[in-house]
């Protein structure tokens, strides 16, 4: 037992400590809120462009594909509005092959559209072209609702060809590329803010998203006049933290273990997402 404690001792960290590393993460959040100080933040506040939750009035027959880990979902997802706020859902996972993670960003694109392929074929609806959410789990500068700029990738993928350039026209490539069915891509998010509007809809005073999976990341509905990366001070915009890079530029290094230090330079992307 001396040598399980003798390890745990290390992972044990005090209230005062706690409140520190509260103070500093307070710290990185208003350094990427700031206009000036962005670019060197780790804690990057990305804009969504979501710029409200849901009120009750959806209604409608949607797509839905969220990709963020090893596997990924599409859903068709058929809202009933008139506030009865009923959902009704199909959905199917997909495995993403070790191969298709570690090629290229063309490779994990054209199976994807396979996948949408298959699923569409399974329900039947080939031929109609509906709306689809994009659910994009990664670090990523969303320039439009629906262009989003991947900024690097983390979770173990590592493709080529997809850092610096945008995820949604990737997909409409690919899809284009089969032209055997079509859709029209309306938003790319991340699955925080996925998470915040779902459950935005059962309770319209949801304005925070939480994961805590195989990565961690919070979104929020932030005040436009804090937020200085965009023009305007009217309204809210939903604010995408990118927590997981907290600790990046070493503000956390006084806290790292000798274990956190191996595993993080066994990991596929050493010094990201501490």
């Amino acid at each position: 037992m001396y040598f399980v404690d003798k390890y745990l001792h290390q992972f044990h960290l005090s209230d005062k400590t706690l409140m520190e590393v509260s103070k500093r993460f307070r710290r990185e959040m208003d350094k990427g809120l700031c206009r000036d100080t962005n670019p060197t933040a780790a804690v990057k506040m990305l804009p969504t462009y979501v710029r409200s939750t849901p009120d009750g009035t959806e209604q409608g027959e949607f797509l839905a594909l969220d990709l963020g880990g090893s596997n990924f979902r599409i859903l068709l997802v058929k809202v009933k509005g008139n506030g009865d706020q009923k959902v009704e859902m199909e959905s199917q996972i997909y495995d993403i092959p070790d191969l298709v993670m570690r090629g290229s960003g063309s490779d994990l694109f054209d199976h994807i559209a396979d996948c949408l392929a298959n699923f569409l074929e399974k329900m039947g609806i080939k031929d109609k072209k509906l709306p689809l959410g994009f659910t994009f789990s990664f670090p990523c500068l969303q320039t439009k609702l629906d262009e989003s700029v991947l900024i690097s990738w983390t979770k173990g993928f590592r493709l080529s060809g997809v850092e610096g350039n945008d995820v949604v026209s990737l997909l409409r490539k690919s899809i284009k590329k089969r032209g055997d069915f079509d859709t029209d891509i309306m938003a790319v998010i991340s699955d925080t803010v996925g998470t915040m509007m779902t459950c935005g809809f059962d309770d319209r005073h949801c304005e925070i998203g939480l994961i805590v999976g195989t990565g961690t990341n919070a979104c929020y509905m932030e005040q436009m006049r804090n937020l200085q990366l965009m023009d305007g001070d009217e309204g809210q915009m939903c604010v995408n933290t990118e927590w997981g890079a907290f600790g990046d530029d070493g503000a956390l290094e006084d806290l790292r273990t000798d274990i956190d230090r191996e595993i993080d330079a066994g990991s596929l992307n050493p010094g990201k997402q501490l």
